[in-house]
């Protein structure tokens, strides 16, 4: 009867480690980040990642809404451009839920009863790499990367999961602010 009242705890867990986006974030401490406030789009970066044109324009909706927000303006002359790297695997987790009882086995017999097995789950990770360079230099100054499982069937999720990523790894923009929180 233990194993009812660790159930929901596994659920929520599996469920959590779906929804979780992973960020991780780089750049040139010599920068001051106080000098950029307009941005573009670095088009020739944005045409070699290797997704959908759509999928392109959810993500560049979504980095233009969180520039916005921040206070950045869209710009024929900007003092940033935005860049996007995107890769894509397939991920597998194998949960293994021996959680009977038993006596044990060998090659010619086994005895016990209720046992478990392997649960195997497969889903689509992404990761999204949002480079921004110094538009005067061409050097890049600061980086973002998020990984998360995508949502591919349902259109409106799908957006709305770029937005989460997107969200997520501008959160980290500029460097230092979360460490003065």
């Amino acid at each position: 009867m233990k194993i009812f009242k660790f159930l929901p705890l596994l659920f929520l867990f599996v469920f959590a480690s779906c929804t979780t986006v992973r960020v991780a974030t780089d750049y040139d401490k010599e920068v001051n980040f106080n000098q950029y406030n307009s941005f573009a789009f670095f088009r020739p970066g944005i045409d070699k990642a290797e997704i959908s044109d759509l999928d392109k324009k959810r993500i560049l909706r979504a980095i233009e809404e969180n520039l916005t927000m921040k206070g950045f303006t869209k710009s024929e002359s900007p003092t940033i451009l935005v860049s996007i790297f995107t890769k894509e695997r397939e991920r597998v987790d194998v949960y293994n839920n021996n959680f009977g009882f038993g006596w044990g086995w060998n090659p010619w017999w086994y005895g016990g009863g209720f046992y478990g097995g392997n649960t195997v789950s497969r889903s689509t990770e992404g990761t999204l790499y949002i480079d921004l360079i110094d538009a005067k230099t061409n050097n890049l100054v600061w980086q973002g990367i998020g990984t998360a499982n995508l949502v591919t069937a349902d259109m409106e999720k799908k957006e709305a999961r770029i937005k989460e990523i997107v969200a997520k790894i501008l959160a980290e923009y500029p460097p230092g602010m979360m460490e003065n929180n």
